[in-house]
């Protein structure tokens, strides 16, 4: 017999494994961390007397590791090739496949998406988030060590159009709300609320006002590249009289999608207290200095602006606050992989000291950092444990504070995880399709031109470069003359640039949430679903409502899978010998396992009662039912 990952690899779209060489490369190292955090869990057991829960079985196995891996149900092919396959290597092999393929960066990129509230636009914003968003994606590809990726976006200043420096999206996105993109950050990295603090002390004893400001101190004067060279023509255009025309086409360009997009200013370290500040500790008006409010002191002068005041926020937040940072992105992941963090919620810190198993949470924080912050090496262990294999737990959490270790909690899927595991079934691995791309084409009242083969990336280092109105003046009208030319057919010339453009995919296209417009539109399932609206961190649902039930009887789900012959699912029944062996296959294929007899009994009934009809009526059946929504 021929051991599971040889089989797998026709199956699976394979990327390399991106990066330095992880100690999780080796598969020894791997057993003995999981052995460890196995035997912390044991304690947990002994401790209050419980007896050790049953290994799950294959079945069940299966569909949980895709579905928290890849973020979708395997494939009827894949599913049947595990199920029928006698190696008992096979549950490790099956992890290092998930993790190697492209399904794991789309789901995390999901994950990532949510956590930075990752839109490719917002409200009154001329420019575009898509280069931000194709940095997350391509962070989360690389697996991108989290350390790294802090550093990268809270020190991020540049050009957005220059895919080395698109992660200054994250201030970009916020622009206009320093103070809340703090909070956030605070909250992100470091589990630590501080948006009271911006008006007020916390009446609990976290940060007080004066803190706060000493902390935005750090990020004051971010700010956009300097204006000042296109003022003079912008004025012009937009009178009321020009909005309508070319140039003022033009002149936005250069306006919302280079000035709009970049981003200058390291930040100065000092900062004005507001006029309605109340508290004796300072002035409303005085200038105060940067200050770090616990962890390691790093502070800055009071007495002259300088230009580093954010590396040394994203230093002290990666290295000077002991075990916070690491403990935060830990416990995400454990409640990414288990279903629940070892305490709640995932962004409060808690001190190890503090949680219901502190040696637990002690030797995940000293295994992230072991780790150097790899999150798929840190999952990768955590999804070979025997407690992520645990059978389903149907009871509440015996710990208000937290997971319990007693089997993984009956969850819904989210929004992503349904969405990606029906266009699964109708279109067969979704990962097999192109990722989307940024479109870099200049694009004029909403038409992209060629432009002697120059995209925005070009032209905003050009734009970026002019220091004078007069020279701006120049390039503006040398511009404006290439635009009129092509769009009255003279050409642009150039080398087929638009015919390279990476694929772009809308709301009805079958392809990987990651992939669509974020967030989705009002009325796709996505967003029925609970998918973020990304205006708040982590603010996605997966409470149950009536729009669902009728989403799923009346929308996709029937035109494209159930009602559509086509579907990836009816292919698979394809060469089954009897009704019996379909009714298997499409049991396999929804639900990642086979029928039992008395199941067997009522689908056979069906077939005998409906024939042909039968087919789609169990296909909506199983689709709809809660074994398929939920994660075990």
């Amino acid at each position: 017999m021929k051991p599971i990952a040889t089989l797998l690899i026709g199956l699976f779209c394979l990327l390399p494994w991106a990066g330095a060489a992880s100690p999780a490369d080796d598969p020894e190292y791997v057993r003995k961390a999981a052995l460890k955090i196995d035997s912390y869990v044991a304690a947990w057991y002994r401790q209050k007397k419980m007896a050790v829960p049953e290994v799950t079985n294959d079945a069940t196995f299966l569909r949980r590791a895709f579905l928290v891996t890849v973020g979708r149900i395997p494939t009827a092919e894949e599913a049947r090739l595990f199920l029928e396959i006698d190696d008992p290597a096979k549950r490790t092999q099956l992890i290092d496949y998930l993790l190697a393929s492209p399904g794991y960066s789309s789901h995390m990129s999901n994950w990532a998406f949510d956590l930075l509230r990752v839109t490719d636009g917002k409200s009154g914003f001329g420019g575009t988030l898509e280069p931000y968003r194709d940095w997350v994606r391509r962070a989360m590809e690389s697996n991108m060590p989290w350390d790294d990726l802090t550093r990268g976006l809270l020190a991020a200043r540049g050009n957005s159009w220059d895919p080395d420096h698109a992660a200054v999206g994250y201030y970009i996105r916020d622009r206009g709300m320093p103070l809340d993109n703090l909070s956030n950050t605070a909250r992100i990295f470091l589990g630590s609320h501080m948006e009271c603090a911006q008006c007020h002390d916390d009446p609990f004893g976290g940060p007080e006002r004066f803190e706060f400001y000493q902390l935005a101190a750090f990020t004051n004067g971010v700010r956009e590249a300097s204006r000042r060279p296109m003022q003079k023509i912008w004025d012009e255009v937009s009178e009321d009289d020009r909005r309508r025309t070319l140039d003022y086409s033009v002149a936005q360009v250069i306006w919302d999608r280079v000035y709009g997009m970049s981003v200058q200013g390291g930040g100065t370290g000092r900062i004005e207290l507001p006029q309605d500040y109340q508290y004796r500790d300072g002035e409303p008006g005085e200038m105060i200095a940067a200050r770090t409010p616990f962890g390691k002191t790093v502070r800055m002068s009071d007495k002259d602006n300088a230009d580093d005041g954010r590396e040394k926020l994203a230093e002290w937040v990666t290295t000077r606050t002991g075990e916070q940072f690491p403990s935060v992105i830990a416990n995400r992941m454990w409640d990414r992989v288990m279903g629940r963090g070892v305490y709640e919620p995932v962004d409060e810190f808690v001190e190890a000291k503090e949680t219901h198993l502190p040696a637990l949470m002690n030797h995940l924080v000293q295994l992230m950092v072991e780790l150097d912050y790899d999150l798929r090496a840190f999952q990768k262990i955590l999804l070979n444990t025997k407690t992520f294999q645990f059978v389903p737990n149907p009871e509440p959490s015996k710990v208000a504070t937290g997971d319990d270790f007693h089997g993984r909690q009956l969850e819904r899927m989210s929004s992503e995880q349904i969405w990606d595991s029906l266009i699964t079934l109708a279109g067969g691995d979704p990962d097999k399709k192109p990722r989307r791309g940024v479109d870099t084409r200049v694009q004029i009242g909403g038409k992209p031109l060629n432009l002697g083969g120059k995209d925005m990336k070009k032209i905003s280092e050009e734009v970026l470069a002019i220091d004078s109105e007069s020279e701006m003046r120049t390039y503006f009208e040398a511009l404006l003359e290439q635009v009129k030319k092509e769009r009255s057919g003279g050409g642009g010339g150039g080398d087929g640039m638009m015919a390279r453009q990476a694929p772009r995919y809308g709301g009805n296209d079958q392809v990987r949430a990651s992939e669509l417009p974020s967030p989705a539109p009002r009325d796709h399932l996505l967003y029925v679903f609970g998918q973020s609206d990304r205006e708040v961190v982590e603010a996605a649902s997966r409470e149950p409502n009536v729009s669902q039930v009728l989403t799923l009887m009346n929308g996709f789900v029937q035109k494209q899978l159930v009602n559509n012959p086509g579907a990836h699912l009816y292919k698979s029944l394809e060469g089954a010998s009897d009704a019996k062996e379909k009714i298997r296959r499409i049991y396999i294929a929804i639900l990642s396992r086979p029928p039992s007899e008395e199941e067997f009994r009522w689908m056979l009934d069906e077939v005998n009662l409906s024939g042909d009809d039968a087919w789609p009526n169990i296909v909506s059946a199983l689709v709809m039912s809660s074994e398929f929504l939920f994660v075990q």
